[in-house]
């Protein structure tokens, strides 16, 4: 006989893994079907170089977790069952320039805005700051919400009462700027720039993009506020306590088993057949997929959704391809800036000047001349997870094309696609960049690991064409137009069936929020019988 529970949760990623937490700590059974061997998405830990070298293999950093609501939901629950986070007090994230110069960022913005160049940037970072802090209650209500709702349409004018026409206004010229502009047009110096609009890359966006703009002071301002908090023992453990907490609430996890169907019963979805097997869902399938998966493959035919719909599903566009490396050192490396042994994550870049220009080639076909190099140490935070005197570099690249088309250096075969010896070739010219900063850096490497592009996408299909964001950002394709203009809203055409995931509001990150939204619009019914 089929199993029947009440809802169905299809993939483990972090939203799925919120979602089905979430529904059953409210009561709800659940069933969590995940294809992928392990739960946890592009979340996971493995001795990947040598052994007692721990690396976390895909994303590593939870400050956009422990800043949502999904952790003020979860997150004592995940603590009980052994979460425990590492951050810094410090220093807290950096840029080294090719010429050598760095700017860098504690967690005090009063010490960060100080050692500006310029006193008047400083001005005008505490004063972008304070304004974030001054509407961080209604724009996260607008973030973190349905996007077409009557509730986003309340805090609309909450915020449009606040801050008037021309206060408004701002916001909304800010989400149409693009990085690069934002910073030109609020400072006279480069320090800004080159601190945050890296960090444009983490939100799936570069220099140019619009709503960059509006993404500088929110990532400023959650760096300055919540850290860069990394998981002691690996970001593994993570899943592991989410796990404990899905099995203390009975829900039933299904590894290894790949979704074949939604099933749809006289217009509704009412369950899935998943490796052979029929599991029912009284009141809702939660989907964490791309929608050329849920649109494409996974509902049949018949299923009610408008031609419009599976057309943008089938036109739904991936961004940058992306890469890891995991080095396992020897040693820490001796920075030429002394300051750089203590920051946990550090960017190689000129800002918009050579980020943009590596993003354009990226999207161009072409590799990198000089890529944006991600260096993370969380050895710094958490140094249990190497030897003893020893260290480690997870290192990020997400300016890559996923089917390479030349080399911008003029040096890489690109006509096998990414080979191994393409790979290797690539770290290479990575490895070397960090060494100009990090003199010797070359005899400390034991071993490197290398995950490509088409690693990603073989791990985890929700990382089209190799994006682990599983889509672009552009502005076309987000917010209120994510992920479709037709079907931009977690509840589908489709009654019963809820889609969540990386592809859908808020985007991409480490957060949940989707996995969140979703199931606190499902159980609401359920909180206010409790509260009456």
């Amino acid at each position: 006989m089929a199993r029947t529970v009440d809802a169905v949760v299809i993939g483990s990623g972090v939203n799925g893994l919120v979602a089905a937490a979430e529904l059953a700590k409210a009561g709800w059974s659940v069933a969590l079907v995940e294809q992928a061997p392990d739960l946890g998405g592009f979340i996971a830990t493995e001795e990947r170089t040598l052994p007692g070298y721990r690396h976390d293999t895909y994303s590593s950093w939870h400050p956009l977790f422990v800043s949502g609501g999904a952790y003020q939901a979860l997150g004592e629950d995940l603590h009980r069952h052994g979460l425990r986070y590492r951050n810094t007090d410090g220093l807290v994230t950096a840029t080294v320039t090719d010429s050598g110069r760095v700017a860098v960022a504690h967690r005090d913005p009063g010490r960060t805005a100080e050692e500006f160049a310029r006193p008047e940037d400083g001005t005008a970072y505490l004063a972008m700051l304070q304004a974030f802090a001054d509407n961080a209650d209604l724009i996260g209500g607008l973030m973190g919400g349905e996007p077409r709702s009557t509730a986003a349409l309340r805090t609309a004018v909450r915020l449009l009462r606040r801050q008037r026409v021309r206060g408004t206004e701002a916001l909304v010229r800010d989400a149409v700027t693009s990085g690069r502009s934002y910073c030109r047009r609020t400072f006279e110096g480069d320090e800004p720039d080159l601190l945050w609009v890296p960090w444009l890359l983490h939100a799936g966006l570069s220099p140019d993009h619009a709503s960059g703009g509006l993404m500088v002071p929110i990532l400023a301002a959650t760096m300055h506020g919540f850290g860069l908090p990394v998981v002691a023992g690996g970001a593994g453990r993570f899943v592991d306590a989410f796990r404990a907490l899905l099995s203390e609430l009975r829900v039933d996890i299904r590894t290894g088993t790949p979704v074949e169907r939604i099933l749809v019963t006289n217009g509704r979805a009412t369950g899935v057949l998943a490796g052979g097997e029929t599991i029912q869902a009284r009141r809702a399938v939660v989907a964490s997929v791309t929608p050329q998966a849920l649109y494409g493959r996974l509902l049949p035919a018949r299923a009610r959704v408008s031609p419009d719909v599976r057309l943008q599903a089938a036109r739904f566009r991936p961004g940058r391809a992306a890469m890891q490396l995991h080095i396992a050192l020897s040693s820490p490396p001796d920075w030429s800036d002394a300051r750089l042994a203590e920051v946990p994550l550090v960017h190689l870049s000129d800002g918009s000047a050579s980020t943009g220009i590596a993003c354009a080639e990226a999207e161009a076909g072409l590799l990198p001349r000089r890529p944006t190099v991600v260096v993370g140490q969380q050895f710094v935070l958490d140094p249990d997870r190497v030897p003893q005197g020893a260290a480690a570099l997870w290192v990020q690249l997400q300016e890559l094309p996923f089917t390479p088309l030349g080399d911008a250096a003029g040096e890489l075969d690109v006509t096998g696609g990414w080979t191994r010896e393409l790979a290797d070739g690539y770290a290479r010219r990575v490895i070397d960049r960090i060494a100009r900063h990090a003199p010797g850096l070359h005899d400390k490497v034991l071993a490197v690991d290398i995950v490509t592009p088409e690693d990603l996408v073989g791990h985890n299909p929700n990382a089209l064409a190799g994006d682990p964001y599983a889509g672009s950002a552009e502005l076309d394709q987000n917010f209120l137009w994510r992920p479709l203009p037709a079907a931009s809203r977690h509840r589908t055409p489709v009654p019963g069936l809820w889609h969540i995931g990386a592809s859908t509001h808020p985007g991409p990150g480490l957060g949940g929020g989707s996995g969140h939204m979703v199931a606190q619009e499902l159980t609401r019914t359920t909180r206010h019988l409790r509260r009456r």
